[in-house]
């Protein structure tokens, strides 16, 4: 008798320790509140708008768990995150163009989506200017998610712990298409990188190289036109004297207007991170930092849509000789953040 109490105890001290250590690792927090977004004064300001979708903990932490989860495609394969990896600075590294599920090959690389609450636009071709209705595209595009709105909430809905997380989140268990887009764009609201190099020497704590000083120089004199302020973009859309790849057919914000004045223009993207977001340009075309100094110096086709920065007193393209190429990407990797592609809070 002694010893069956004995066992029974047991097996109840292990069940509940199986408990605990379950709800230690999916325990979502209990208590909801706001959460205060830091980022530097020079910044500019945010454009996505708190008071259509409040950024809390809960929601956060709801929208992050959404971005790692597979059932958001059609087959269970392909997350948000499977194209846009941290380390990468949330991008495809290795793919010049995405590679969705049952392998098909988007027609674009992937952007990194830092800083994205201070964007105008997104995409390449600025068609989304709501990040709340940004995620439904890779969602439902056949080459990435190949999914839909009710077959993702059907997924969910089946699931205690999303019913749970919801219920913190918005107050009750109810899973809606809309709650799953907002959710991912408040985690990818609190996507901001602020601190790397470049962030320390604008607030006075470190100082720049000889060689990282010259190359910011001549950034600001050959590039700033386009890759101007804090995010290092001016957000327009520029055709850049990129040949047309037949390959993907694609001809940018052309996309959008259908007007021939938009033929190949695409969104000037921001430099943060360049250096961990190979390959470069929208169809990733440039594996390296060096081969997209040396298309704008040497290789910017001529056409009735390039952009007047590169047609300059009778000079297609930017002049550069190879020294200053190295002192301006010396520059580049200023912009590198490196706590901001460890940082636990956005990893899976």
């Amino acid at each position: 008798m002694i010893k069956q109490i004995v066992k029974t105890g047991i097996l109840i001290v292990s069940f509940l320790g199986f408990i605990s250590c379950s709800e230690e690792i999916i325990q979502p927090l209990e208590k909801d509140e706001a959460v205060n977004l830091q980022f530097p004064l020079y910044f500019p300001e945010m454009t996505f708008d708190k008071s259509e979708n409040p950024i809390t903990k809960n929601g956060v932490e709801l929208g992050r768990k959404l971005f790692y989860d597979g059932r958001l495609s059609r087959n269970n394969t392909i997350s948000c995150g499977f194209c846009h990896i941290q380390e990468n600075a949330f991008t495809h590294h290795g793919h010049n163009v995405s590679h969705g599920i049952d392998d098909r090959l988007g027609i674009r690389n992937a952007p990194p989506i830092q800083n994205i609450i201070f964007l105008k636009r997104y995409m390449w071709d600025g068609v989304i200017h709501n990040l709340n209705e940004q995620p439904i595209i890779p969602i439902t595009d056949a080459n990435e998610m190949d999914s839909s709105m009710p077959e993702v909430i059907t997924k969910l809905s089946k699931d205690d712990l999303y019913k749970r997380l919801f219920k913190q989140a918005y107050g009750d268990e109810n899973i809606t298409g809309e709650r799953v887009l907002k959710a991912l764009s408040q985690f990818m609201a609190t996507l901001i990188s602020a601190d790397s190099k470049y962030d320390r020497f604008k607030q006075g704590k470190e100082n720049l190289s000889s060689e990282e000083s010259q190359g910011m120089a001549l950034f600001q004199q050959k590039c700033a036109s386009c890759h101007s302020g804090a995010l290092f973009t001016d957000q327009s859309f520029r055709n850049t004297g990129m040949y047309y790849n037949p390959q993907f057919k694609d001809a940018g914000r052309h996309r959008v207007t259908l007007e021939q004045k938009d033929w190949m223009k695409f969104r000037v993207p921001s430099l943060r991170n360049v250096e961990y977001t190979a390959p470069y340009m929208h169809d990733g075309r440039f594996y390296t930092l060096e081969a997209v100094l040396n298309f704008y110096s040497d290789s910017v086709e001529d056409n009735p849509n390039l952009d007047p920065q590169l047609k300059q007193n009778n000079h297609i393209g930017i002049t550069m000789n190879a020294q200053e190429k190295q002192f301006i990407i010396a520059f580049l990797k200023t912009l590198s953040d490196k706590n901001f592609i460890t940082n636990p809070k956005f990893a899976e």
